[in-house]
């Protein structure tokens, strides 16, 4: 780990005390540089592309035209506190309407029970014209420790990341450098993976945050209650609309510019948001989990859990029966809960409590900027809609970390190609492969998902949705079937824990499933197996 990561500026995960992660990304560092941060300087320090901080050029400074630059960086005006950033803006008549939100992976373990544990409460702040969207994001833990900035620029309709290094600001990169090769993954871009602003609980209820679905809990002497700030919090159900309506900004820009001259230019970038997990959501049942009894009521699923249905049903319509997600007897979640061990624990702390987080059953789910991707592609007629449903129906029983959809990337090009064909030159290949592979190979399965006529696929992929969740709420309702999920959704947060998206300890449970047991994955007949490896770009 780098200096420049180290620094307690750079908020890093307490999931990654001591070391780097394997195959993590190395940041730029100002010691690489052989010197410190200039006060009163922009910097630039986009991680695998400078070797550390150094004073921004003034070509690129000048073009800069977000609320940062504007009011701040421009005017020569260093702002080294989230207050002085806010104060600031009001001060300049920008951007007025404030919304202040609350998040901590703590936040619902009583304080008298862990006074020891360290609550990592921060505030994640935007600043938007009145009804306008937000062109402002802040993130800071309320002493200002940390101090982090994603910008809106309207002119070159990008996102400006931007982070407080005492005693200067550093510009790591915007939302194109998460899609460069050099710069993807690494520094800011191992969490805003696709170049966005990011809330990976997305939905109700929200768990971690403060919100219509449960208050963060604080000791009666804590400082926070004194905070300005912390009066203002409103419910992360309102963060949710910000937060979908400027990925979806940012996905609309990239996407206006994903043709040039009848060709699309970068296929492999666009259609990787379709075939791979490029990263996640985190959704929960909205029931407390230490509210569930034996004798309760059924416990109804994250339907995340069983297939992305955010993008085959509301996006691309297809026309199931119910589409509810199917419900287990709060007996077998709890009993689950004892058989496998589940607890809350942060090692580095020392904390350790019997118990699922604080809404029971959290896993990984498709994430909302890569279904959004696909879906504004097929409104635009970059990707016709039955080719991305004949790509998400393979091993659509694994709507996350799939080997065997990501195995079908091998087929799409990285040089410009036609926009008119290039989905049905895909396929094509694709098919031609499949006859000299194994009924069972991933190209067999996108085969006989495109031999679907074109005005009959929504119905027999949707019977084929409806007879697999069928299969499945019928399997959970017994002991071994429940037991078979249980490990399904450990292994999927195994494989979430490995990603830097994985900040905070508290985020999952802990379980006695042992770290090295075999990746499982779930069969369209509602058994669960090991999983297929490889095929992962």
């Amino acid at each position: 780990m780098s200096l420049w990561e180290r620094t307690p500026e750079r908020r890093r995960a307490t999931a990654w005390p001591s070391a780097e992660p394997p195959g993590a990304a190395v940041a730029v560092t100002a010691a690489d540089e052989g010197g410190g941060l200039r006060p009163g300087t922009l910097h630039r320090g986009v991680s695998g592309v400078d070797r550390g901080p150094v004073p921004m050029s003034a070509e690129q400074f000048d073009g800069l035209r977000d609320p940062m630059a504007r009011v701040f960086f421009r005017r020569g005006r260093w702002p080294m506190t989230l207050e002085e950033v806010l104060d600031g803006l009001t001060e300049a008549g920008e951007l007025p309407a404030q919304s202040v939100y609350l998040i901590g992976e703590a936040g619902q373990i009583p304080p008298h029970e862990a006074p020891g544990l360290r609550r990592d409460f921060r505030f994640a702040i935007t600043r938007a014209a009145p009804g306008k969207d937000a062109d402002l994001l802040v993130s800071s833990d309320p002493g200002s420790v940390f101090l982090q900035v994603a910008a809106w620029d309207p002119e070159a309709r990008v996102f400006n990341y931007y982070m407080r290094i005492s005693p200067a600001w550093v510009w790591t990169g915007d939302s194109w450098s998460a899609l460069a090769p050099e710069s993807r993954g690494k520094g800011c871009f191992d969490s805003h993976v696709n170049g966005s602003v990011v809330m990976k609980e997305l939905k109700q209820p929200w768990s971690n945050w403060q919100s219509m679905s449960a208050t963060i809990q604080l000791a009666p002497d804590d400082p926070l209650r004194d905070n300005p700030l912390y009066r203002q919090v409103i419910g992360a159900e309102r963060l949710e609309l910000t937060v979908k309506g400027l990925v979806s900004r940012w996905t609309a820009a990239r996407l206006s510019t994903a043709v040039t001259d009848g060709r699309v230019t970068h296929p492999d970038r666009l259609l990787r948001q379709l075939f791979t997990s490029t990263t996640v959501n985190l959704a929960s049942t909205s029931v407390q989990s230490a509210t569930v009894a034996a004798s309760g009521q059924d416990l109804v699923l994250p339907l995340g859990f069983w297939l992305n249905a955010d993008a085959l049903l509301n996006d691309l319509g297809l026309p199931v029966g119910a589409g509810n997600a199917p419900s287990a007897p709060a007996s077998l979640y709890a009993d689950s809960v004892a058989t496998f061990g589940f607890r809350m624990e942060e090692r580095v702390s020392g904390f350790a409590r019997p118990g699922d987080t604080f809404f029971a059953f959290m896993v990984p789910e498709a994430a909302y900027e890569d279904n959004d991707v696909v879906r504004q592609a097929v409104e635009r007629g970059l990707v016709p809609a039955r080719f991305a449903a004949c790509a998400l129906m393979v091993d659509f029983t694994e709507p996350v970390f799939s080997p065997v959809r990501a195995h079908l990337m091998r087929y799409v090009p990285t040089a410009p190609v036609p926009v008119s064909t290039w989905c049905a030159d895909i396929a094509a290949a694709v098919v031609d492969a499949a006859r000299t592979l194994p009924a069972d190979s991933p190209e067999a399965e996108f085969a006989r998902n495109w031999a679907v006529p074109e005005a009959e696929w929504p119905e027999v992929f949707a019977r084929r949705v409806d007879a697999y969740l069928e299969k499945v709420a019928a399997r959970i309702r017994t002991a071994s079937g429940f037991d078979d999920c249980v490990r399904l959704a450990e292994s999927r947060r195994r494989t979430f824990k490995e990603m830097r998206l994985n900040e905070f300890a508290l985020t999952l449970p802990t379980t006695d499933i042992p770290a090295d047991a075999p990746r499982l994955r779930m069969h369209e007949d509602g058994t669960v197996g090991a999983s297929t490896s490889g095929g992962s770009p």
